[in-house]
């Protein structure tokens, strides 16, 4: 049946600065698609990743050489085909899966069940004091990811972990360590109690962890996209980190997830600094995830309408018609 496809701009302002070791960030951009056909309206949305080479213009360029297949009734396996893994496949594709679900077409039964989580809630780069302040707020919480870059990363975990003691805790260095930084910090992530190390070390310089013996499992992040990073992943790490713009949408993380598990990796389920949009299909993986972290939209100034909900380090899904339900 013959679709309409749209794609836009979106810009959400931040409640406060989101610092990691890569940069700061401000404002979350995304591109969100709306999918409209059979009066059925589907959407998705994509965060465009600039350390992937990912930008809004590019995004929006990838989605309208796709226009002719989305419009003339292609489907999200064939977009598996069109289009390269990232943000613009992943707005495409979850667009679809709205469609899909509210039409009809597809069975709610085809996707795991969304349910109410426990989530990381991140603390981001700033001095010692500050870390540990924003980590107090967080002390009843289950979970808590604590970003990190290469300048004292042990004086600002002990802070955060002396204002937070009881909180699981995942420490993300966003690629910033070296292989002797990551040897020194070992005895530290294991006095701090940390429970996984996030993508420590530059996805281009981490071959050296195929013969490494971690205190702490190692989570890649940057290192893995699809499928087809797992064999090599799986030398090198203990566990992945799934996002959806990452793999493309959620039918290949679906897939990925999948294969990860055959292999007895851990998983997280992961996103961008992004609209509830975004999470909503993403709370469908992080059933099955050992670790969560979807807490994009608690950065916003203000989300979209009817969106996830927050409270207390658990997240919930979204009001009935928001995503995926008619």
């Amino acid at each position: 049946m013959p679709r309409t496809l749209t794609a836009r701009h979106d810009s959400f302002r931040l409640n406060r600065p989101f610092r990691i070791a890569r940069g700061t960030k401000v404002a979350a951009d995304v591109v969100t698609v709306t999918i409209s056909g059979d009066g059925v309206i589907g959407r998705g949305e994509g965060v465009p990743y600039p350390r992937n080479g990912e930008t809004i213009d590019g995004t929006l360029a990838a989605i309208e050489s796709a226009r002719v297949l989305v419009e003339q009734g292609g489907s999200r396996a064939d977009l598996l085909g069109a289009l390269a893994p990232g943000a613009a496949r992943n707005a495409l594709d979850c667009a679809l899966w709205d469609w899909e679900l509210r039409s009809g077409i597809t069975s709610a039964a085809a996707l795991p069940p969304a349910r109410r989580v426990a989530t990381a809630m991140t603390v981001v780069i700033d001095t010692p004091t500050v870390m540990a302040r924003e980590a107090a707020l967080l002390a009843h919480h289950p979970l808590i990811k604590v970003k990190l870059d290469a300048d004292d990363p042990a004086t600002r975990l002990r802070a955060v972990r002396t204002a937070a003691p009881s909180p699981a805790l995942i420490v993300d260095p966003n690629e910033s360590w070296d292989e002797p930084l990551l040897r020194a910090m070992q005895p530290v992530l294991v006095e701090i109690g940390a429970d996984l190390l996030e993508q420590p070390v530059p996805a281009a310089a981490d071959a050296f962890l195929e013969g490494f013996a971690p205190l702490v499992p190692i989570c890649a992040d940057e290192a893995v996209h699809t499928l087809e990073d797992l064999e090599q992943v799986a030398r090198r790490y203990q566990a992945i980190n799934i996002k959806l713009d990452k793999t493309g949408g959620l039918t290949a993380a679906l897939d990925l997830m999948a294969a990860a598990r055959a292999r007895g990796m851990g998983v997280m389920t992961g996103c961008m600094v992004s609209s509830s949009l975004s999470i909503a299909p993403a709370l469908h993986l992080a059933g099955q995830a050992d670790f969560v972290d979807l807490d994009g939209p608690a950065w916003l100034a203000e989300d979209r309408k009817g969106g996830v909900s927050m409270a207390g380090g658990y997240l919930a899904p979204a009001a009935p018609g928001f995503w995926g339900a008619a």
